[in-house]
């Protein structure tokens, strides 16, 4: 079995594929989702048109990042675009560096619900949670 094929069989959506003439290499999504926020993305940006959330990061905080998620009618010209189990999500061109690897997580408690993201490139994170650093 070729090795593509092992490749798209484990992880069908976390790849992007190229064809057989194409000088491309097979590569990992930017970010992936956990079925708990791919359900709550769906709820969110259901509509007559189409929503994206995109995920950007803003210097601010304690560590000197923090998330920035916002919804948006349309694509930028370099936003990274992330699809998903039928959720399309943007990953701003500024923030894609920082945001490489982390999966995007849904989380509700007795107090919250919020979405989570697991960074493997962070090096520390503040008290309260809200920021990082790299």
């Amino acid at each position: 079995m070729p090795i593509g094929a092992i490749v798209r069989q484990v992880a069908p959506n976390s790849i992007k594929t190229a064809s057989k003439n194409s000088r491309l290499r097979l590569r990992k999504a930017a970010l992936t989702l956990t079925p708990a926020a791919v359900l709550r993305l769906k709820t969110l940006t259901e509509g007559p048109t189409p929503r994206y959330l995109r995920v950007g990061v803003k210097q601010k905080g304690c560590s000197g990042n923090a998330y920035d998620l916002q919804f948006t009618d349309s694509k930028g010209k370099f936003d990274e675009i992330v699809n998903q189990d039928g959720v399309t999500v943007l990953v701003d061109s500024k923030a894609l560096l920082t945001v490489l690897g982390s999966e995007m997580d849904y989380v509700q408690d007795k107090l919250s619900e919020h979405f989570v993201f697991n960074n493997p490139n962070a090096k520390g994170a503040c008290g309260c949670g809200e920021s990082f650093v790299v």
